[in-house]
């Protein structure tokens, strides 16, 4: 049987105050109906939560490919390029009018050139995957809207049991398609067995 508590807003609690809606599923199958569903439906904000990875959930879903790679390639080339910048500026440069102490060093060694660039590709490399490396965590923290020490959905019983048992989905009230109304009706077509109000903050906390 359907248990779904109206859980109604308390009384002089704003409608902001709503943070998402979770419907809960009885097995891997419904809830991978209800992602496609919800895909098709044209909502963004939304998430599924599973015990274990779910093989073709991605697809399911519609998530788009990150773009971490393209972080960490910026980041990446940022080092080379300063990389080149820097070992040419301390072997191959003697600018006029540039106090000496703020040039580079021309020292000139068994008749080698000034600047090499093969000679100089270990330093060139090293700074590029430094600079990925940085560009890779930091742009994995931010995209995740890390360190988050808080969410509202931690209040909920059912979406703490995504760890043992449960199959939630989370339907965030900042989708520009999100209606309570709407998506209760939704989770009640796609036979959630749980449907539970989750608000900002919980007010005897």
């Amino acid at each position: 049987m359907l248990n779904d508590p109206l859980n109604p807003t308390p009384a002089g609690l704003p409608d902001k105050e709503l943070y998402a809606l979770l419907g809960e599923f009885r097995d891997v199958d419904a809830l991978m109906g209800a992602a496609e569903k919800l895909r098709d439906a044209g909502f963004l904000r939304w998430d599924v939560h599973s015990p274990f990875p779910i093989h073709g959930m991605d697809r399911a879903m519609g998530v788009r490919p990150t773009i971490l790679p393209w972080i960490a390639l910026f980041h990446g080339l940022a080092g080379i390029l300063l990389g080149l910048v820097l070992v040419w500026w301390t072997n191959a440069t003697s600018i006029p009018g540039v106090p000496s102490e703020l040039r580079g060093y021309t020292y000139l060694i068994s008749g080698k050139p000034i600047f090499s660039l093969p000679a100089n590709i270990p330093i060139i490399f090293e700074l590029g995957i430094l600079f990925a490396a940085f560009g890779t965590i930091l742009g994995l923290l931010g995209l995740n809207k890390l360190p988050m020490l808080y969410n509202p959905l931690f209040q909920s019983a059912a979406f703490r049991g995504v760890t043992r048992d449960r199959f939630c989905i989370i339907v965030e009230s900042g989708d520009s398609l999100f209606d309570e109304g709407l998506v209760r009706e939704v989770f009640h077509a796609l036979d959630a067995v749980h449907i539970e109000r989750i608000i900002e903050k919980d007010e005897e906390a």
